[in-house]
């Protein structure tokens, strides 16, 4: 969750879309890719939810301030030191001093950011040789906040990091590859290959309302589905895929899947609720109350892919409830098979036996009150299609066939019932990945 460095994009290859000032050129072919091919209660807690997903909080990567050289870097005599008292704050994160050494070898010179459970920190490996260009190797290194309920929930972070490593010990299959894991004065710390930018950063910086081209988006999602298939063959969920959670390579040609804290394995008892997922990027079963499998992290790619193109979010819902009215307004109505089965199905729907498609309950704010209130929508009907929201956002040299294949490839991904979504194993065969765009 926490942000990564970021670096100056290479210019473009192709003319931009609309009104883009810059967007990253397209990384190089798939085939070289490293492998074949009802009423929200206000005391609901939505510890995924973003408001505002573009707000402007500075620049990204390391925190002005914060960056620091060798110049800059605390005096030999108290480096890795600290005070006892003076290690955590009040919230259990940990108080890094740079220039300080984790673990005996690991130079602290910058904070990468700070999520929900940890704090992300570069660092140069000093016991290693350095490197042709005279400096030491750097990693990302995640220090999970002190206390039981985080600690617990590194540790299964941990073990599901090691399986995706024996599946994948070169790193070549898009997931984010752990160097190792280590205790530091009562804190898990994860070290990890370090990368650049995260997707979000990318279309804030080249595509903000206008998003990446089409060739990009095309590479990327081969890679991310080669990432799907990872933790498929390794039983894992990874349950909050979206543009924050996907790395990029400094040369923006590479994406890994990254921020495994909420990922699972799929062998079953995991917990039914609503709020599993960030919220745009949440699949209507999870928020219906559903079990969830695979399908699940394949909806959150579908609604990656449409952002990288576009620039838009595909489902900007303030709450659960307008989250699946725009589902609706893309698919149409649920399926009613969906709707018996589902925990929280009664807070949004009501069910009529006698009508082939239950009444939807929008909850809306009254604008004199401003209390919610309820508005009943007999027979949801679909009021936008994938294919004119891409085509607003396509360049004049928009190679049309490849934009047509996009769209289906994304309705067969935003199909409402997980059970007959796109299968990742099916997803190579499909003609907007199988098929290499025209020169």
């Amino acid at each position: 969750m926490a942000r990564h460095q970021a670096c100056e994009a290479p210019q473009p290859t192709e003319p931009p879309k609309a009104e883009a000032a810059a967007i990253p050129p397209p990384p190089a072919d798939p085939s070289a890719a490293g492998a074949a091919p009802g009423t929200q209660d206000a005391s609901d807690d939505d510890m995924f939810a973003d408001d505002d997903m573009f707000a402007d909080d500075g620049p990204a990567g390391a925190r002005e301030g914060v960056l620091a050289g060798p110049k800059a870097s605390e005096p030999e005599a108290i480096r890795g030191k600290g005070l006892a008292d003076d290690w955590d704050d009040e919230e259990g994160y940990y108080n890094f001093r740079v220039g300080e050494v984790l673990d005996g070898k690991y130079e602290v010179y910058a904070n990468c950011g700070q999520g929900v459970f940890s704090t992300v920190l570069r660092a140069r490996d000093t016991s290693s040789p350095r490197q042709a260009d005279g400096t030491f190797p750097e990693y990302a290194i995640k220090v999970i906040r002190a206390n039981d309920v985080m600690r617990k929930a590194a540790e299964q972070e941990v073990s599901i990091l090691n399986k995706l490593k024996a599946s994948d010990p070169e790193g070549k299959r898009h997931c984010i590859h752990l160097i190792e894991s280590f205790n530091y004065r009562n804190h898990v710390c994860l070290v990890f290959e370090a990368l650049d930018m995260n997707l979000r950063e990318t279309v804030k910086k080249f595509g903000r309302d206008v998003g990446i081209n089409l060739r990009a988006v095309r590479t990327y999602a081969f890679q991310l589905l080669l990432g799907l298939k990872l933790l498929r063959t390794c039983g894992v969920l990874h349950a909050d895929i979206k543009p924050d959670n996907i790395l990029l390579n400094k040369s923006h040609t590479v994406v890994k899947i990254c921020d495994l804290g909420s990922a699972m394995f799929s062998s079953g008892g995991n917990e039914i609720t609503p709020y599993l997922v960030s919220r745009f990027y949440r699949a209507p079963e999870v928020i219906l109350g559903l079990p969830y499998d695979y399908a699940m992290d394949m909806w959150s790619v579908g609604c990656v892919l449409f952002e990288l193109f576009t620039g838009k979010i595909a489902f900007p819902g303030k709450s659960n409830n307008e989250m699946l009215k725009l589902m609706m307004d893309l698919k149409g109505p649920f399926p009613k098979k969906m709707l018996k089965r589902g925990a929280f199905v009664d807070k949004h729907f009501a069910d009529d036996a006698h009508s082939s498609v239950a009444s939807f309950f929008l909850v809306e704010t009254d604008p004199v009150t401003k209390q919610p209130v309820r508005r009943a929508i007999d027979n949801p009907t679909r009021t936008r299609t994938i294919f004119s929201e891409l085509e607003r956002k396509a360049g004049a040299v928009t190679d049309r066939k490849k934009l047509h294949q996009l769209a289906d490839f994304l309705e067969q991904i935003f199909v409402l019932d997980p059970d007959k979504r796109l299968h990742v194993n099916q997803s190579f065969a499909h003609p907007f990945i199988k098929d290499k765009p025209k020169e």
